[in-house]
């Protein structure tokens, strides 16, 4: 069975729809010539007269009536389908997926999303709160969220957020009872409370910078969390220092419930990036979730 020409037949439709050569190549954008080539092409193929030609007009014969009737419709039915795949388009939909952190996803993805979700009621956001490396492919995450240094090299990341510090606080009660360190080291003789890291199991080492010295420390204490929020409660307690991102503790610090100690020994650094396969074509949905969270340059 040999395969007809779509183009031809959509011709042939316009043709015999607009009644004249003139029109129809000027709504297909062909040369009048062209475009008479096209049926008679279809005519020799199909072996039957479509058209009746006269000087100013044409008519159907009575196989291009039948024709037209069988197939017209079917284009009509067609082109419906691809203004309904704009409008998909138009109007973005699906579930978009981001492991990431409690803190990040209260504090700024889900203030900067929203207006996104009022705005296009057919997209959802799906949140898989993680501390740990997800493999974002293998888990058929739409992206993740971490601080820019963590992130594998064949990932696409954007920066959603300012440089960050770390912070080591402990409340007012704490310190009546136990002297500021003043030096990273003077950790070591304190009650401190640890995070325990999801992927590999350990607790984190603090780290600190000043100038150009730089020092890790091992700290020791009667608490072990694996989720920052728990760490904050257990710091406003009096349970012992703690060592987050200073954005976690920003509040308490500001009204004096946790006091901050050894600032000079942590230094910027780069913030939470969400990041994606390089390899994957992004969705309309998962565009506008991008464009929502870009940093404004």
């Amino acid at each position: 069975m040999f395969k007809r020409n779509l183009n031809d037949l959509l011709s042939f439709v316009t043709v015999a729809r607009e009644g004249t050569f003139t029109r129809a190549a000027a709504q297909l954008g062909f040369t009048q010539s062209a475009l008479s080539q096209a049926i008679s092409g279809l005519e020799a193929r199909l072996k039957i007269r479509l058209l009746t030609r006269t000087t100013r007009s044409v008519a159907l014969t009575a196989a291009g009536e039948r024709l037209l009737n069988a197939i017209g419709n079917r284009f009509d039915e067609i082109e419906a389908e691809l203004d309904e795949l704009s409008a998909l388009r138009d109007k973005p939909t699906g579930t978009v997926r981001i492991t990431c952190g409690d803190h990040i996803q209260r504090t700024l993805l889900l203030p900067k999303l929203t207006s996104l979700l009022f705005e296009y009621p057919d997209i959802k956001l799906e949140f898989d709160i993680n501390y740990g490396f997800r493999d974002i492919v293998a888990d058929r995450f739409d992206a993740g969220v971490r601080l820019g240094d963590t992130i594998d090299k064949d990932m696409i990341a954007m920066p959603i957020g300012p440089p960050l510090r770390m912070a080591v606080v402990a409340s007012p009660a704490y310190f009546r009872v136990h002297p500021k360190p003043r030096k990273p080291n003077d950790l070591l003789g304190h009650n401190c409370i640890n995070m325990r890291m999801q992927s590999g199991g350990g607790l984190y080492v603090w780290d600190f910078q000043r100038k150009d010295k730089q020092v890790n420390v091992r700290v020791e204490g009667q608490l072990v969390f694996n989720t920052s929020p728990n760490v904050v409660d257990a710091a406003l307690a009096g349970l012992g220092v703690a060592w987050l991102p200073e954005e976690e503790f920003a509040p308490h610090i500001e009204n004096g419930s946790l006091v901050r100690v050894l600032e000079e020994w942590c230094p910027a650094f780069p913030g939470y990036y969400l990041y994606y396969p390089s390899r994957r074509q992004p969705s309309p949905a998962f565009s506008l979730v991008l464009e929502a969270l870009r940093v404004p340059r």
